[in-house]
């Protein structure tokens, strides 16, 4: 199995952080977050990957990954980046992931296992951190419903946390097959549509459309970085050992 690793943007939400490089050479505890995305993938045992790059993309060229690039990384969105890299995407199965997250090798392990065409990681117990990281956890919080291991709904504003089943993460998985499920789902859309989607729209198209999504729990300290004040939660968190926790059968410590 290959990885993609969407590096493509600045993230503008983390402001002056991301003025010299994109944002997943952003340090978490003294380290770049791509670092530990590589970690993880390795640690699962996959060698080969990619990296989708186009803000600052140079500062990329030195880390020996395949690279991919969105040339128009400013104007288009995550899922535009994706086809970018649609010549590993056709060619086999290829585990995807955001630039901006943090997770452990075994969410790679379940998610190269799940069954499915198209599969997504995501974390039933997501309450749990949201609540330090927002005062209104579901401010920044998409629906999220599951039956049984397939994904009914996902991406739509929450009015309130039993919408909510889990957190989407940011980790997916694609075959061929649900690859070309995805270009057929694409072909049907204005340009500038496909342009502007993002990735729960996307899934959300999917499934509205017949296509089954699997979704595979995750637990142990994973967390995304939209912030500056995400980097100082997390590492807060991480001096208190929470990378070092096996799972969540210990609450995430107090920040």
């Amino acid at each position: 199995m290959k990885a993609v690793i969407l590096a493509a943007g600045r993230g503008s939400r983390m402001g002056r952080l991301t003025e010299e490089h994109p944002k997943c050479l952003t340090r978490l505890a003294g380290r770049p977050l791509l670092d530990y995305q590589l970690d993880a993938l390795r640690g699962a045992g996959i060698s080969s990957i990619g990296v989708v790059v186009g803000y600052k993309a140079e500062l990329l060229s030195g880390w020996r990954l395949r690279m991919f690039a969105n040339e128009r990384w400013a104007e288009t969105n995550m899922v535009a980046s994706l086809r970018c890299a649609a010549e590993w995407l056709r060619d086999g199965p290829v585990l995807v992931s955001y630039s901006d997250i943090f997770y452990p090798a075994k969410a790679v392990e379940s998610l190269a296992r799940a069954r499915g065409d198209i599969a997504i990681s995501f974390d039933p117990d997501w309450l749990d951190l949201w609540s330090q990281r927002f005062t209104d956890p579901l401010s920044d919080a998409e629906t999220f419903r599951i039956a049984g291991d397939v994904v009914t709904d996902i991406g739509r504003r929450a009015s309130n946390a039993a919408e909510i089943q889990g957190q989407y993460m940011g980790l997916l998985k694609f075959t061929p097959r649900g690859w070309r499920a995805v270009e057929a789902h694409l072909a049907g859309l204005p340009a500038d549509r496909q342009d502007r989607l993002d990735m729960t729209s996307l899934l959300s198209g999917l499934i509205g459309g017949g296509q089954e999504v699997v979704g595979v729990p995750v637990s142990g300290p994973w967390g995304e970085v939209d912030s500056p004040e995400d980097l100082r939660l997390y590492e807060r968190l991480i001096e208190r050992g929470w990378l070092g926790q096996p799972g969540r059968d210990r609450p995430i410590p107090a920040p």
